[in-house]
């Protein structure tokens, strides 16, 4: 199949006056054009697996001084779960340490009241630069990635994989518009090419944009590049929000 004469379906159109469990079905059927090779599949996961246990004995001391710090500085609990959109749209919960107020939803809902701009950015991006909500340790643990530490867990569960596009929200899939199936072909990762190019110093289209280059070119050694290029992107703090 030619890849730049493909057309893939809105997410409106694939939900549009469609029941819950049909909706389901047809997002699980919903492919890119090219797809993932068994080999580059089971690699790509053997690899994941290898790399999070040799992780795992640093990862666990950071993963409990980091809970005693949010503990410490702003309560319990110190982890945020929330559902995000896995691939073939399977929904599965993604796990953070909580960087946030605990009344953000509240105190957001007031703030765009008094800052229309703020308003302005969150639907173009779901993001804020500058997030109020944010904790003076949680800004910290954002600038360092730090926050992201526990979905090693959701990488040891086969939820995301060390590398694809950023796990989205469902309401941010109609961002998506016909390249929807290029993002719910994949595994979603802790890091990826938008996460090494820029993160929120880029739009959301551009975003958008990323996930289907990373499907349309995926390999190994795309991946291999990806992780060489995480370390410097997270020193650097490159678009960290």
């Amino acid at each position: 199949m030619n890849l730049k004469e493909s057309k893939l379906p809105t997410y409106s159109e694939m939900s549009e006056g469609i029941e819950s469990p049909q909706r389901l079905k047809i997002l699980h059927e919903v492919r890119s054009p090219r797809i993932e090779s068994d080999s580059y599949r089971q690699g790509k996961r053997a690899f994941d697996l290898a790399v999070c246990v040799l992780l795992l004995p640093f990862a666990g001391i950071l993963l409990i001084l980091i809970a005693l710090l949010v503990s410490y500085s702003s309560g319990s609990p110190v982890f945020y779960r929330q559902e995000r959109v896995g691939q073939n749209g399977r929904p599965f919960t993604l796990y953070k340490f909580r960087t946030m107020r605990m009344d953000g939803a509240l105190f957001l809902s007031k703030w765009f009241s008094q800052h229309p701009e703020a308003l302005r950015e969150w639907k173009m991006t779901h993001k804020l630069k500058d997030d109020p909500r944010i904790t003076r340790g949680g800004r910290f643990l954002r600038q360092t990635s730090l926050d992201e530490l526990p979905q090693i867990l959701n990488v040891l569960r086969g939820d995301m994989s060390l590398v694809g596009p950023r796990p989205v929200v469902k309401a941010e899939l109609e961002k998506y518009g016909e390249r929807v199936g290029f993002y719910l072909a994949a595994v979603p990762g802790v890091t990826g090419l938008w996460q090494v190019s820029g993160r929120c110093n880029v739009s959301y289209d551009s975003r958008v944009k990323m996930d289907e280059q990373y499907v349309r070119e995926w390999s190994f050694w795309t991946d291999i590049k990806i992780l060489l290029r995480t370390p410097m992107s997270v020193l650097r703090r490159d678009g960290a929000c």
